[in-house]
């Protein structure tokens, strides 16, 4: 009799102890942001393991025609850069005015094939605004639009805005530039010729709704480790 009233008791401090044990919650999951769908649908996350990542930015498909080439290596900042003229090396952590004014090129080149990442990047930079049902200024398909307007203060563009336009798989169609913010487009594209690569969804073509205008990404390659 002693060996069952001694298990009662264990049996009842073992209930008791796993009764005033707390509950352990299901940690929340964090609803992204439509910034982060954007970037996240061009392989965002595949971002982390770039070691190299190689473009031509040319305006017109003459193959005759120089570009601007750049290589760019992200986890240390070294950009090299390549055009008809030269070849500069330099690195966005350390810069003087020579390669301060070229790596302004970089930047405007970078942000027509990146722009998806730079939402990231930027997050704190620019006031967002998202809505739905809008019609794209050269398709005139209903789509989704999420405008960004950038600080202004810092940076090469203060105060500029764009209006991103895509559909439910959240890959860009078509943009909308407005220089300061200004209600008209300063400059309207497309975003088209997706390629894939290590994991990164990389736009190649910018058309406008005017024949005779092409702004394309060539040489694309990435490096990863």
């Amino acid at each position: 009799m002693k060996y069952y009233v001694l298990f009662g008791i264990l049996g009842f401090a073992l209930f008791s102890s796993c009764k005033n044990e707390p509950k352990t919650k299901t940690p929340a999951v964090k609803e992204l942001t439509v910034s982060e769908k954007i970037a996240q649908a061009h392989g965002y996350d595949h971002w982390k393991s770039v070691k190299e990542i190689t473009f031509t930015f040319k305006v017109g498909r003459d193959t005759t025609k120089h570009g601007r080439t750049w290589i760019w290596e992200p986890k240390t900042n070294k950009v090299t850069s390549i055009t008809q003229n030269d070849t500069l090396v330099y690195n966005r952590n350390s810069m003087d005015i020579i390669t301060l004014k070229r790596n302004g090129a970089f930047i405007n080149d970078r942000f027509w094939i990146l722009a998806p990442f730079n939402l990231i990047w930027d997050a704190k930079n620019y006031t967002p605004e998202h809505s739905t049902n809008e019609i794209a200024p050269i398709s005139g398909e209903t789509m989704q639009k999420l405008t960004i307007v950038y600080g202004n203060e810092g940076g090469y563009t203060p105060g500029d805005a764009y209006d991103l336009y895509f559909k439910d798989d959240y890959i860009l169609r078509e943009w909308v530039f407005r220089r300061a913010n200004q209600a008209e487009p300063s400059t309207t594209t497309t975003w088209e010729d997706y390629v894939t690569l290590e994991g990164l969804k990389l736009v190649q073509d910018h058309t406008k709704a005017e024949p005779g205008f092409s702004l394309n990404m060539t040489n694309l390659k990435v490096l990863v480790e």
